[in-house]
């Protein structure tokens, strides 16, 4: 094939799928609202079957619920048969995907699911199939042509499909009030779990590691504890450790620029006062936009006591991955 016909192939592929997708939005309907409805009543777990292409999309129709606050799981119909229908209880409800209706290894399992009363959605291309009529609500996914030119491989149906497990999952997430950090929470070792759920009292640095002074002390040995802790930064505190002010490399480099005697000046003299402080309990990632919008890069963490308990610093965000 020359390249303007595998580009017309591709094109042709894409503007079908669109269009049947966009037929989806008329089928939006009471049994929608039903399979929601039995969904969110049910005490169990979804568990998604279906046949060849149809379980590999019930697998990931699976995945989506489950990751977006619908408990699920995948379970093949053939492995069903065969031990795996122990894996379902009387509180579960089950999705059944073919697209036509009639698949064998999904048909087999109907008396099963009707022996134990457990609510049955099914998604065909044929409204008038067996598992379509055996199902308590059915979601219709049928198109008028695959993709394949033999109108044969599942192509053009899959699409649709997913499409529809995507508008359950998504209308389910907003029914259940399902938020970022309940999301975080499904995807702990992803940047959003990071970003949601990583606190500044995870990655901070404690006890002896912050920098303090008193305001008394003389500025050349207050640089020596900005040395030693390695922050660019201490912070300065009373006789009862609250937090007076900080003093920075850049506070250093403005007292230089001022002439100051440095074997002279007490560092409570030259400290800034007001410092931005953070709580142990911020997310780690709103720490990181507070020290972007102030143009530092270190940070007192307080208590509740306005004392100094850590500091933390961009390397510490940086290593934990956050950005």
């Amino acid at each position: 094939m020359a390249s303007k016909d595998l580009i017309q192939s591709a094109l042709r592929t894409v503007d079908l799928e669109q269009q049947a997708v966009g037929k989806l939005s008329q089928r939006i309907n009471t049994d929608f609202v039903q399979a929601c409805e039995v969904i969110l009543a049910c005490k169990g777990r979804v568990v998604v079957t279906g046949m060849g292409k149809s379980g590999h999309i019930g697998n990931k129709i699976a995945a989506t619920l489950a990751s977006t606050g619908t408990p699920a799981f995948f379970v093949h119909p053939g492995e069903a048969s065969h031990g795996d229908m122990g894996m379902i209880t009387k509180d579960d409800v089950v999705i059944a995907i073919s697209n036509s209706g009639s698949t064998a290894e999904v048909i087999t399992l109907l008396p099963l699911i009707k022996r134990l009363a457990i609510p049955l959605i099914s998604m065909t291309g044929n409204p008038q199939s067996a598992l379509a009529e055996a199902a308590d609500s059915n979601l219709d996914v049928s198109v008028d042509t695959e993709a394949c030119p033999l109108n044969l491989a599942p192509t053009t149906s899959t699409t649709v499909t997913l499409v529809m497990g995507d508008a359950l999952a998504i209308a389910l997430l907003e029914a259940r009030g399902f938020s970022a950090e309940d999301f975080a929470f499904s995807h702990p070792g992803g940047a959003l779990g990071r970003k949601l759920l990583l606190r500044v009292s995870d990655i901070m640095h404690s006890d002896h590691q912050v920098p303090r002074v008193p305001p008394d002390m003389a500025l050349q040995n207050a640089l020596l504890e900005m040395t030693e802790k390695g922050f660019g930064m201490t912070a300065v505190v009373d006789a009862n450790g609250a937090l007076l002010g900080v003093f920075t490399d850049g506070d250093l480099r403005r007292v230089i620029d001022g002439q100051t005697d440095l074997n002279a000046a007490a560092i409570g003299d030259v400290m800034s006062t007001n410092p931005k402080t953070i709580s142990h309990d911020m997310l780690a990632a709103e720490a990181l936009s507070v020290m972007e919008n102030a143009r530092i890069t270190a940070l007192i963490v307080e208590d509740q006591n306005q004392c100094p308990i850590g500091v933390l610093h961009m390397h510490d965000i940086l290593r934990a991955g956050v950005i």
